[in-house]
């Protein structure tokens, strides 16, 4: 399991295609993590499915781009969006956040590419791959 967002979207993609990951071999599943309303049930979250579609395209990049229409449907949904900061701030998490005093958070996480790590999931902890 691999971390992934639109601030290490490209890392991502370079280090699963190295590793011969994206392949029918060795297929990846990309999961939009999404939210909860406070009742308890599933509520999509758009900057979770804008990186999801992030993470996707930079392994298209990268590798092989066998993509299912799930993850082709995602990926266009990212490439689409000429403005992530503007989507985003006016999401419902977007206003959630600059209601709760966080609005400086989304212009961090919007970032994309400005990470390099990409964390990996090791004896249950995070940590850098290699």
């Amino acid at each position: 399991m691999i971390a992934a967002c639109l601030r290490n979207m490209d890392a991502v993609g370079r280090w699963l295609a190295e590793h011969g990951f994206g392949t029918p071999r060795q297929p990846v599943t990309v999961v939009a993590a999404g939210e909860r309303w406070p009742d308890g049930s599933l509520r999509p979250a758009l900057e979770d499915l804008l990186g999801a579609g992030a993470v996707i395209a930079a392994i298209s990049e990268h590798g092989p781009g066998m993509l299912s229409p799930e993850a082709d449907a995602a990926r266009a949904c990212f490439e689409g969006t000429a403005d992530l900061t503007s989507a985003v701030t006016d999401s419902a998490s977007g206003r959630e956040l600059a209601e709760r005093g966080f609005a400086d958070d989304i212009a961090i996480a919007v970032e994309t590419n400005s990470g390099r790590v990409v964390p990996v999931l090791t004896d249950r902890a995070f940590t850098a791959a290699t």
